[in-house]
């Protein structure tokens, strides 16, 4: 299959950063959400980006319009109908994700390819509720996906080789590094090693052994890491982080997976609107 054009569904964060990059490596896209207000806001943060491209003269005025005309918004998941991969990047939530799964199957022709950048849910789940489960992988992009290298691409049960092939070879052509998890588990490599430092981290700062401040200094001078687990929490969202630690634990009932009380505290805080919720060193003032 030769891919030019891609569809994106839900345009946040990392949705409408995927679209983006998508857009300035060449293809044509679609970006599908919910509402205009969404999507018009997803457009905003994308002109932001390359005004400041402009400014420092890596890119015209001009390859900036030909970037932004090259992706077109809509509301209607009907009108991804022309497109040879679909990204999904909604919420992670598997309920959610698997009655979008379901919905683009019924749309979308046969041989379309259907790619999640879920950070840790089971692609095999999601590929069991479409009837194309060959077609059906994990492409888990990394924030900001316009800078970060790394592309996971995650093989469900019933992945077919020339799917996890094609998501590759799509991921090199964004000029990613892409990288082949061969097995369906929770939080595929990077997030299955990152999620238990989290939680060590944070059981250190309630242990009383150090500040977070020197956690993440002694990380960033000590491990070389570019910056700290709990700087990492904050710029990712430390409710995200919450989510996938509880899903962790469900699906491993594993101990070394389980939330640390003060996060849960934390993600409370911040859904509550308290100013001392947004993050760990506002939390910790």
């Amino acid at each position: 299959m030769n891919i030019q054009r891609i569809g994106v569904v839900g345009s946040g964060t990392m949705g409408g950063a995927i679209a983006h990059l998508a857009a300035l490596s060449g293809f044509q896209v679609i970006l599908c959400d919910v509402a205009d207000a969404f999507l018009n806001k997803a457009r905003q943060r994308m002109e932001t980006l390359m005004d400041k491209s402009v400014e420092k003269g890596k890119m015209t005025a001009d390859q900036k319009a030909e970037v932004l005309s090259r992706i077109v918004s809509t509301t209607r998941l009907e009108d991804l109908k022309p497109v040879q991969v679909v990204i999904e990047a909604i919420i992670e939530n598997l309920e959610a994700k698997k009655e979008l799964f379901h919905q683009l199957d019924e749309l979308l022709p046969p041989d379309v390819l259907i790619a999640s950048n879920t950070s840790s849910m089971s692609v095999t789940v999601l590929a069991e509720a479409t009837k194309r489960q060959h077609l059906v992988a994990g492409m888990h992009f990394f924030n900001p996906p316009q800078v970060m290298k790394l592309v996971e691409v995650v093989r469900g049960f019933k992945t077919g080789d020339d799917t996890v092939r094609q998501l590759k070879e799509l991921a090199i052509r964004f000029g990613k590094d892409p990288i082949e998890v061969k097995k369906d588990s929770p939080g595929f490599i990077v997030n299955r090693v990152m999620i238990p430092q989290f939680i060590e981290a944070i059981r250190l700062v309630e242990e009383g052994v150090a500040s977070p401040e020197d956690v993440d200094k002694a990380i960033v001078l000590g491990l070389n890491y570019p910056m700290g687990p709990f700087t990492l929490q904050d710029f990712a969202g430390v409710d995200i982080g919450l989510n996938v630690m509880d899903y962790f634990y469900e699906e491993f009932k594993d101990d070394r997976f389980a939330a640390p009380l003060s996060l849960r505290r934390l993600v409370r805080a911040g859904r509550l609107g308290k100013k001392t919720g947004a993050g760990w060193y506002d939390y910790n003032k």
